[in-house]
């Protein structure tokens, strides 16, 4: 019904090297994603051939070393490059998000030896990762998780059950946080775990009401023994390693977010175009203009907050506040923003032949991932006024 095309988004890119990038990235979202997309999230089908061809294209490592198989890009790009891809499907921008989440760690903390040994194929080789914080009884509470490690020689075995694992079960390796010392933040140790260790398995992935193409998963470590060369950072420094690296990953989550938004607008903007009551355009109509432009203007917001905090990052400048009220703004700009462009679809907007119901559900659980919004907004009030009083 559209006649009116989505006009791509008006980039502000640092380099000729990242204006190519978003251009191949645009041709691999309209020929190999976009046009899979409702079919496959609508069956639950988890598109490992699409990671398979962006490890190929380079697009897995985007912000990590060239030397271990990275781009060097900054994040200023790296996440207007999840934007596109969240924007064709949102199980792909976000797996994209996951996985770059999974190898920060070995990346930033890793020693050299275990990043020559392991990025090159963590970040081009094929593989994919998943990130190992949470547990049935500890969420947006991680510092309270139970998963224990126990040395054994040279070795660690890992016990535990993780909760709530995005690629749980399609994995190639899981960085894992478990307990190795005293309760409390200070007493987890951060490891890197091949799936296919003796004592790793997942369970059904949860049922979910959107993102059904995305597995998310508990992962169940029975006596999983790894060696001490597979412990990341440490004893003791895994629960900083997994508060900063969750920083970062905020801003996966914000830009996947406003890819999302982007897409239920320009899908709203085709419909009220082409759809015709009383003789002319719904979109000639000024309480959908205003809801389209109210649309824009929160888009646009929430693509300069993230942004401006990736340039802070990517400038060695504290960013932790910024990450924290982009992934606040961009997630609750997600979540209205679909829900208007539903409303303007109208009884269209809610079937599954149309994508704006889709885009609904899945804006949803960016609220929820990576710290809820409400612990986001805890984040941000302890930068302002300091520690809550107990």
């Amino acid at each position: 019904m559209p006649d009116r095309a989505p006009q791509p988004v008006d980039r502000q890119l640092p380099t000729d090297e990242a204006r190519d990038l978003i251009s191949l990235v645009r041709d691999i979202a309209q020929h190999e994603i976009a046009p899979k997309a409702a079919e496959e999230e609508g069956a639950g089908h988890f598109p490992r051939e699409v990671f398979t061809l962006l490890s190929r294209t380079g697009l897995l490592g985007l912000p990590y070393a060239s030397e271990h198989g990275g781009a060097d890009q900054p994040y200023e790009v790296y996440l207007q490059v999840l934007e596109e891809l969240a924007a064709a499907r949102l199980t792909v921008g976000l797996g994209v998000s996951v996985h770059t989440l999974a190898s920060y760690a070995l990346a930033t903390y890793g020693t050299k030896e275990q990043q020559v040994e392991h990025l090159p194929a963590m970040l081009g080789g094929g593989l994919l990762g998943a990130y190992c914080l949470s547990e049935p009884a500890s969420g947006s509470d991680a510092a309270s998780l139970r998963t224990r490690a126990v040395r054994d020689g040279e070795d660690w075995v890992i016990t535990g059950t993780k909760a709530w694992i995005t690629h749980g079960g399609v994995a190639d390796f899981y960085t894992v946080m478990a307990r190795t010392g005293e309760e409390g933040p200070r007493g987890i140790t951060a490891f890197l775990v091949p799936a296919d260790a003796e004592g790793v398995s997942a369970a059904a992935p949860e049922k979910k009401m959107g993102m059904k193409g995305s597995p998310t998963a508990q992962v169940h470590f029975d006596g999983v023994r790894v060696p001490d060369s597979r412990r990341i950072g440490d004893e003791g420094q895994g629960f900083a390693i997994a508060l900063s690296a969750l920083d970062s990953g905020r801003l996966g989550i914000a830009a996947c977010a406003i890819g999302v938004a982007q897409a239920a607008l320009d899908e709203a903007v085709g419909y009220a175009t082409g759809r015709q009551q009383f003789g002319r355009p719904i979109a000639d109509f000024q309480g959908l203009r205003f809801m389209l432009a109210d649309m824009a203007t929160q888009i646009e917001a929430g693509r300069a907050l993230y942004l401006a905090a990736a340039r802070l990052r990517d400038a060695g400048r504290p960013f932790a506040k910024q990450a924290a009220m982009a992934k606040l703004h961009c997630t609750d700009t997600a979540m209205k923003v679909t829900i208007d462009a539903v409303q303007v679809l109208g009884g269209y907007g809610y079937t599954a032949d149309f994508p704006a119901e889709r885009y609904m559900r899945e804006a949803k659980v960016l609220q929820i991932v990576e710290g809820t919004n409400q612990i986001q907004r805890m984040v941000i009030a302890r930068h302002l006024a300091g520690p809550e009083t107990r």
